[in-house]
């Protein structure tokens, strides 16, 4: 009998890749260079910190506010050269030149558009918001500029910043937007860092102006630095829910229309006392120029940024001034203008290196509850909470995903 040949046994499956060996091989060994390892992740770990900090967005966004204040640093020295070089007080006048311009490239923008975008149809349905804005436009550029035959320059310095809190209290409560800690000291260093300068400005003995009627300057130093926040927020929600367009040309109308009147009434004999040659001229067009190029640009920067941080940039607005005036107007200099100039960069960073986020409404809680399907009604025990929606109102990174509580 021929014994059966024995049967192959089938081959064993293959072992899966021992993942964990491989991994627990590859870490370091106890006390042979581990603290080395570790070191160097932890300067990994800052220099992904201050990448995600000092970002593209956000070092865009401070740049384009300096350009916003080199503008307004070209707008302060024609008007220094206009009121003390030639005796040319005339800051409605130079006011009325800016809005005219505004009105030829942007009102006969409108004009010539169809729809609901015409400037009719935005006449007939927002006629008498627009005119108000114009109005607290004008009347802000005026008082601030009115300041300086009454009160001193640290004066002005100084409570020009008190734009700040009026638009953060604005934005708050109208725009419904919400800071973090990290803004709050941001602003709070770039005031300290204006302060500084103003210092600064005291220790050198700078030119200080006047200063007769102190409290009658100030007030109007704080009157102008309010009407001015008013209409940078006023700004910041038109641009957001209408267009840029329609802001500059309604601006450009009333402004104009408000702006010659005050024209001929306080300043037609200021205006015949300028003796008119070719310097004056064109002191008179870098002015306008300057100044239609900040109104076009700002509700840009505005836009990608806010009206917080757009303010908060224009603080360095006096340090370019002054920088340029140790060479045109013989300034002294102190190391405290550095010192004041970095300060409020610094703020600026801060401020810039995480985003605000906006509350909603209370009232539209049920909608954003289930915003994919149909409006579910609460239960009438139910406590009804706010909605908050994380937007990128200021810069927001890749890590910062949008999140909405409800």
């Amino acid at each position: 009998m021929i014994p059966p040949e024995p049967q192959p046994h089938p081959p064993p499956p293959p072992a899966p890749p021992n993942h964990v060996v491989t991994t627990i091989e590859n870490l370091p060994a106890e006390g042979s260079g581990g603290g080395g390892s570790l070191s160097a992740s932890s300067r990994a770990g800052v220099r992904q910190r201050i990448r995600k900090v000092l970002n593209r967005e956000m070092l865009i966004s401070v740049a384009l506010g300096q350009v916003l204040s080199l503008l307004i640093c070209g707008i302060s020295l024609t008007s220094k050269y206009l009121s003390e070089d030639f005796h040319a007080n005339t800051p409605v006048f130079q006011s009325f030149l800016n809005y005219i311009l505004l009105f030829l490239v942007y009102t006969t923008t409108l004009a010539v558009r169809q729809g609901e975008e015409n400037l009719l149809a935005i006449l007939r349905r927002r006629w008498w918001k627009y005119m108000i804005l114009g109005l607290i436009d004008l009347e802000a550029n005026y008082l601030v500029v009115k300041a300086y035959q009454y009160t001193t320059l640290t004066s002005i310095q100084l409570l020009d910043c008190f734009v700040i809190p009026v638009v953060i209290l604005l934005s708050w409560f109208f725009l419904l937007i919400r800071y973090k800690a990290v803004h709050f000291i941001g602003i709070v260093v770039c005031i300290l860092g204006m302060g500084c300068m103003a210092g600064a400005d005291v220790l050198v003995g700078r030119h200080q102006g006047a200063g007769e009627n102190k409290l009658v300057g100030d007030l109007l130093v704080l009157g102008g630095a309010t009407l001015y926040g008013i209409s940078n927020v006023w700004e910041e929600y038109i641009i957001r829910t209408l267009s840029r367009v329609e802001f500059l040309g309604m601006i450009g109308l009333f402004g104009a229309f408000f702006s010659g009147i005050q024209l001929a009434i306080m300043e037609h004999k200021e205006l015949l006392k300028v003796p008119w040659d070719w310097q004056i001229g064109l002191l008179y067009v870098g002015f306008s120029a300057c100044m239609f190029g900040l109104y076009s640009f700002m509700p840009v920067v505005i836009r990608k940024t806010s009206a917080t941080s757009v303010n908060l940039s224009l603080l360095t607005a006096d340090l370019y001034s002054l920088f340029c005036g140790l060479f045109l107007f013989h300034y002294k200099f102190s190391g405290l203008y550095l010192l004041s100039f970095f300060t409020i960069l610094l703020g600026l960073v801060l401020y810039s290196s995480t985003s605000t986020y906006i509350a909603q409404d209370p009232r539209v809680y049920k909608q954003f509850r289930n915003p994919s399907g149909p409006v579910v009604d609460l239960p009438a025990t139910a406590q009804v909470e706010p909605s908050v929606t994380y937007t990128s109102l200021g810069q927001e990174t890749e890590d910062e995903p949008h999140v909405r509580v409800a």
